[in-house]
C-alpha cells in the first residue's frame, strides 16, 4: 500500500529537519508518496499569502501531512499559519507526549507523559481588538462541544495506550464561567471511564508539580493556552524541543509536525531532525504501521544513547545528515 501524504516543509531550518524525516520513514519500509507544498515566508514570497488555499486542499484530499516548522512574525506581521491551519481543518486536539531518553542529559530519567490541548478555541481563537489607542481587549470562548470532545479524546487515548491516570489542568477557581465549564465538561465525560483515573488541577499549581514530580502524571488535557505553555515546560525536563514531536489530529484530517520553532538564525545543515522524525512516528502509528513506527523510535533512541553521532544541540558534533544516516542504519540493522 502507498500513503499519499502532504510534505510541508516550511521556514528556516524546516527543508532540512523535513528532508531527514522524510529519509528516516521512508528507511521503515512504509511506502509514501509525498505531496510538497509551500507555506510560510516562501510562500508569502510567491503567492502572496503564508497559507495559499491549495495547502488546504491538498491536505483535505490526502487526509495526512507531515509539516516543518514556519516562523511567525511577534507582535506584528501575519497570523501564526499554525493556529490557521488548525482552525481552516478544525484540528481540534493538539498532542504532544514527553518521554526521556537516555543519553539525553535532563534533571530526569523516567518521564513518560502526554500532553492534549484542546486546539480550536480559548484565547488562541483570535478574537480581539483595540479599545481605543491605550487598551486591547481579547476574548476567550470555551464551548461545551469543543470541551467534552477533547476530553473524550484524552480518555480515549489513556485507554488505547494503557495510561492510567487523566488530569485536567484549568483555572477554574478564578474563571469561573470558561475554565468552570471546561472543568465540569470533563468531569462528566470521566464518568464514562471508571477504570481511569481522574484529577483535576489548577495551572499554576501544574506548574510547579511538573517541575517537582512529573512521573506522577500520564495524560494531561487542558484549554488551548494552557497547553502550549505547558508542553514547553515539560519539554524542558526531558532535554528540549528538539527532541518533543507533535500532532493536531480533527475527525477527518492530521497534521504532524515538531514543537519547536524554524531557528532562522541557525545552520540548517546542523540541526536537530529528532522532533521532526519522532513527528513521524506519530503519523506511522495514525496510520495503523506501528511495527513500522517502533523500528524508527527504537532506532532513534539507540543513536541517542550512544551519543556517537549527536547534533551539537545534543551535546554532539555531528550535521544533520550525519545523525540521520545513523539513524537509517540503525533501522536496517538489527535492534537488540
Amino acid at each position: 500500500m502507498t500513503y499519499n501524504i502532504t510534505l510541508i516543509p516550511g521556514d528556516g531550518i524546516g527543508s532540512q529537519i523535513i528532508e531527514a524525516a522524510k529519509m528516516v520513514l521512508e528507511a521503515s519500509g512504509v511506502n509514501i508518496y509525498w505531496e510538497v507544498v509551500e507555506a510560510g515566508q516562501k510562500a508569502i514570497q510567491k503567492y502572496g499569502t503564508p497559507l495559499p488555499d491549495f495547502v488546504i486542499d491538498s491536505i483535505k484530499k490526502n487526509r495526512v501531512a507531515l509539516k516543518g516548522p514556519v516562523t511567525t512574525p511577534v507582535g506584528t506581521g501575519f497570523r501564526s499559519v499554525n493556529v490557521a491551519l488548525r482552525q481552516a481543518l478544525k484540528l481540534y486536539a493538539n498532542i504532544r507526549p514527553v518521554k526521556s531518553y537516555k543519553g539525553i542529559p535532563s534533571r530526569y530519567s523516567d518521564i513518560d507523559l502526554v500532553i492534549v490541548r484542546e486546539n480550536t478555541e480559548g484565547l488562541y481563537a483570535g478574537i480581539e481588538h483595540m479599545v481605543g489607542e491605550d487598551a486591547a481587549e481579547s476574548i476567550k470562548i470555551i464551548t461545551r462541544k469543543a470541551s467534552e470532545r477533547i476530553a473524550k479524546f484524552a480518555f480515549e487515548l489513556a485507554k488505547k495506550e494503557g495510561r492510567r491516570k487523566v488530569t485536567a489542568v484549568h483555572k477554574a477557581n478564578i474563571m469561573k464561567c470558561t475554565d468552570g465549564l471546561f472543568l465540569d465538561c470533563v468531569k462528566k465525560v470521566s464518568q464514562g471511564y471508571t477504570e481511569i483515573v481522574f484529577e483535576d488541577i489548577i495551572v499554576d499549581a501544574m506548574s510547579m508539580k511538573l517541575v517537582q514530580t512529573p512521573q506522577d502524571y500520564e495524560v494531561l488535557v487542558m484549554p488551548n493556552l494552557y497547553g502550549d505553555i505547558l508542553s514547553d515546560l515539560a519539554a524542558g525536563l526531558v532535554g528540549g524541543l528538539g527532541i518533543v514531536p507533535g500532532a493536531n489530529i480533527g475527525e477527518k484530517e492530521a497534521v504532524f509536525e515538531p514543537v519547536h520553532g524554524s531557528a532562522p538564525d541557525l545552520d540548517p545543515n546542523m540541526a536537530n531532525p529528532t522532533a521532526t522524525i519522532l513527528s513521524g512516528v506519530m503519523m506511522l502509528k495514525y496510520l495503523g504501521e506501528k511495527e513500522a513506527a517502533e523500528r524508527v523510535e527504537k532506532a532513534v533512541a539507540k543513536i541517542l544513547e550512544e551519543g556517537k553521532n549527536l547534533t551539537p544541540d545534543l551535546g554532539g558534533s555531528a550535521g544533520t545528515a550525519e545523525y540521520t544516516n545513523a539513524i537509517i542504519d540503525a533501522i536496517e540493522q538489527p535492534l537488540s
